[in-house]
């Protein structure tokens, strides 16, 4: 699998990752399957899963994913060091919702929490703010994210759900290595408001998160006339397709698809290996227009 710098930091990534996000939602699949989904993306070389502490069910549930894919590194039968665990905070979980937290003692608590989740001997490798609270200065957020850093618990930070003066600030706090931002055929924003461009200028890893849409939106993929007759031609998915497709718009994308079944992966990661030309990148854009 190829592999790509990760921002400036030292570490670097595959070029596909694993969203590992559906192995701990409302519909998960049983534990041993999703074990056997983050064991079959290591076989297939990826070494970047993204995850949160928000991935569960709800408060109850907190650092679900987290725990998951630990067990899963530590049950891996070869040496998993140089795997990168992209972990996010700052979004909560009553009741199965989604709210904001940017408070930053309880950012330092969670950040405490998944540094334990992980396994608790090395940093977090990428520890990734979920969405900025409006509640709270990004400054203050952030400030207990940097003391997390001093403190060890944390190798590298990025930040997601944010605008591009969000990011230039964050610049000004922390060692800015990533941005995770919604990136997909129906939210092409990221082109226009000048975060992608920026990141690419910047040496700032772009991971699109729902790069395939979705759960809602998945299928709808296959409604697309012009993506289902080129996916055909060039003899892949269409969901393959589209993974290339954003890996073309810019160097700095690393696509992070969800999956639930090891042949999920298995497809996705093919994305790797296959080049589209200008046309064929045109095609798609005027297709999803």
């Amino acid at each position: 699998m190829q592999q790509v710098p990760l921002g400036h930091s030292p570490l670097t990534v595959s070029a596909i990752g694993l969203g590992a996000m559906p192995l701990s939602l409302n519909q998960r699949p049983p534990t041993d399957q999703a074990i056997a989904v983050i064991h079959r993306a290591l076989d297939l070389g990826v070494t970047l899963i993204d995850t949160a502490d928000a991935y569960c069910r709800d408060e109850t549930d907190k650092h679900h994913n987290e725990r998951l894919i630990a067990h899963a590194l530590r049950t891996y039968p070869a040496d998993t060091d140089h795997v990168v665990v992209a972990t996010k905070g700052g979004l909560m979980r009553p009741m199965g919702a989604w709210t904001r937290n940017g408070n930053p003692d309880y950012l330092r608590q969670t950040i405490h929490e998944s540094f334990l989740a992980l396994g608790g001997d090395r940093p977090i490798p990428l520890w990734q703010y979920h969405a900025p609270d409006p509640a709270y200065p990004l400054a203050v957020s952030l400030g207990a994210v940097q003391a997390a850093v001093a403190a060890g618990e944390i190798q590298t930070v990025g930040i997601s759900n944010v605008s591009l003066a969000q990011i230039q600030e964050a610049q000004t706090i922390v060692n800015l290595v990533s941005v995770q931002n919604q990136y997909n055929p129906w939210h092409r924003k990221p082109e226009t408001d000048g975060v992608l461009a920026y990141c690419e200028q910047a040496g700032l890893t772009f991971f699109p998160w729902s790069p395939l849409g979705g759960s809602r939106r998945v299928q709808e993929l296959a409604t697309f006339p012009a993506i289902v007759d080129l996916a055909a031609t060039k003899g892949v998915s269409v969901y393959c397709l589209i993974l290339a497709w954003l890996r073309a718009k810019s160097p700095c994308i690393v696509p992070i698809p969800g999956a639930s079944k090891p042949s999920s992966i298995e497809d996705s990661v093919r994305a790797v290996d296959l080049t589209l030309t200008p046309a064929e990148i045109a095609h798609i854009d005027h297709a999803t227009a």
